[in-house]
C-alpha cells in the first residue's frame, strides 16, 4: 500500500510539472492536419519553378547581350547589356530566397550576389588572366555585383568603359561572368524539372530536415539576413556603429531601391502564396493570433508598413545613406518588426525550429 501511495504521488507531481501534451512528443512533430504537400506543390508549381525559369530566360538574354557588346563596343551595345543585366537581376531577386536543394549544394546565393565586389582583386585577376571562379575565395569576384562594377564602374565614363573592352582580357572575365550565371541557374532549374519538384513536395512531413521545415527557415533567413541587414541595415550601418554607403547593392548603377522592391515583394509573394495554399493560409487555418491581432494579416499590414517607408528612399541607397541616413534606419526598423513575427511568432505557431544560428543579437 505505501508504494501505491509513493506511486501515486510521483505521478501527480510529474502531471504538474511537465506540460500536458509535451512530455512524450517530439518538439518538430506536426498535430495540425493543414496540407503540407498541397502547400509545398504550390510553391514548387507557381512559385519557384516558374520564377527559375523566368531567371534563366534572363540570364540567355543577358548572355547574348554580353556577346553582342563584346563583338562591338557601343554606346548602344552597352546601354542594352546594361538593361539585360536589370532584368536579370530582378528575376534573381524573386528566386534568392530558394537556397534548397541544387541550390543549396552549390551556393547558389554566394556565387550570385555578394557585395560589394572585391574590384582590386577583380582587376587583378583580369590581368593576370588566371582565376577559377568555382573558388570559395572569388565569390565576391563575380556574379552580379562584379558585371554591374564592369559595365557601370569600372572607369567615369561609358566612353572609357567602351574602349576598356578593346582588351580581349576584360571581354573574356565578362563573357565568363556570364555564363557562369548561366550555368549555375541552369543546373538548380534542371535539378527542379528532372526529379527534385518531386522530392520536395513528397517530404512534407513535419520534421527538421521536411521540405517546409527547411525553406520556411530559409525564407526568414533571407528576409533577415540579405533584405533587412544586407540591402538595408549595412549600408546604414546599423551594425557598425557609422554609415557604409559603399556596401549597398547597385552602388554603380543606382539600382538599390529597384532591387530592394522586388526582393521583399518577392517575399510578399511568397508568404501569400500563388492563388493556393500558403504560410498566410497555414496561419489562418490555424486562427493563430499575435499579440491579439490575426497573425497572418499581422504581418502582411507590416509588410505593407516596410514598403510603405522605403518608398521615399532614393533609387541609389549609396547616395541615401549619405545624404539622410535616417529614412534609411527607420525602413530598417520598420523590416525588423516583422523579424519577431515571421521569426518568433510565426514559428511557433507552425511548431518550427530555427535552424540557423543568429549572428547579430537579434
Amino acid at each position: 500500500m505505501k508504494k501505491l501511495n509513493l506511486f501515486l504521488v510521483v505521478c501527480f507531481v510529474i502531471t504538474m510539472v511537465v506540460p500536458v501534451g509535451c512530455s512524450e512528443e517530439d518538439p518538430d512533430e506536426n498535430t495540425d492536419n493543414f496540407d503540407r504537400q498541397k502547400m509545398l506543390a504550390n510553391w514548387a508549381d507557381n512559385l519557384i519553378v516558374p520564377g527559375y525559369q523566368a531567371y534563366l530566360t534572363r540570364l540567355n538574354q543577358l548572355d547574348r547581350d554580353v556577346g553582342s557588346f563584346i563583338s562591338s563596343p557601343s554606346t548602344e551595345t552597352l546601354a542594352t547589356v546594361r538593361s539585360s543585366w536589370l532584368t536579370a537581376n530582378l528575376a534573381w531577386q524573386k528566386v534568392g530566397m530558394y537556397e534548397i536543394g541544387k541550390a543549396e549544394e552549390i551556393t547558389l546565393l554566394n556565387y550570385t550576389n555578394i557585395y560589394p565586389t572585391d574590384t582590386a582583386s577583380l582587376e587583378a585577376a583580369i590581368m593576370a588572366e588566371s582565376y577559377d571562379l568555382t573558388s570559395v575565395s572569388k565569390q565576391d569576384e563575380q556574379g552580379f555585383p562584379a558585371i554591374e562594377y564592369l559595365i557601370y564602374g569600372i572607369k567615369s565614363s561609358d566612353q572609357e568603359i567602351i574602349s576598356l573592352f578593346s582588351d580581349v582580357r576584360y571581354q573574356t572575365y565578362l563573357k565568363d561572368l556570364s555564363a557562369r550565371l548561366k550555368m549555375l541557374a541552369e543546373t538548380v532549374f534542371l535539378d527542379w524539372r528532372n526529379g527534385y519538384r518531386d522530392t520536395f513536395v513528397e517530404n512534407d512531413g513535419s520534421e527538421a530536415t521536411s521540405s517546409v521545415n527547411k525553406l520556411v527557415n530559409d525564407y526568414i533567413f533571407y528576409y533577415e539576413k540579405h533584405l533587412r541587414a544586407g540591402k538595408i541595415g549595412i549600408p546604414a550601418g546599423v551594425f557598425s556603429g557609422s554609415k557604409l554607403p559603399e556596401k549597398a547593392e547597385g552602388v554603380y548603377s543606382g539600382s538599390s531601391k529597384v532591387l530592394f522592391d522586388a526582393a521583399l515583394q518577392a517575399m510578399i509573394d511568397f508568404f501569400n502564396g500563388a492563388n493556393g495554399e500558403s504560410l498566410a493560409a497555414y496561419l489562418q487555418f490555424l486562427n493563430t493570433l499575435t499579440r491579439g491581432e490575426n497573425m497572418a494579416q499581422a504581418i502582411n499590414a507590416q509588410f505593407d508598413a516596410a514598403k510603405d517607408k522605403a518608398s521615399s528612399l532614393s533609387d541609389s541607397f549609396n547616395k541615401q545613406v549619405v545624404m539622410d541616413n535616417s529614412l534609411m534606419l527607420e525602413t530598417y526598423d520598420e523590416l525588423q518588426k516583422n523579424v519577431i513575427n515571421l521569426k518568433v511568432d510565426m514559428l511557433q505557431a507552425l511548431n518550427i525550429r530555427v535552424d540557423y544560428v543568429d549572428a547579430d543579437g537579434d
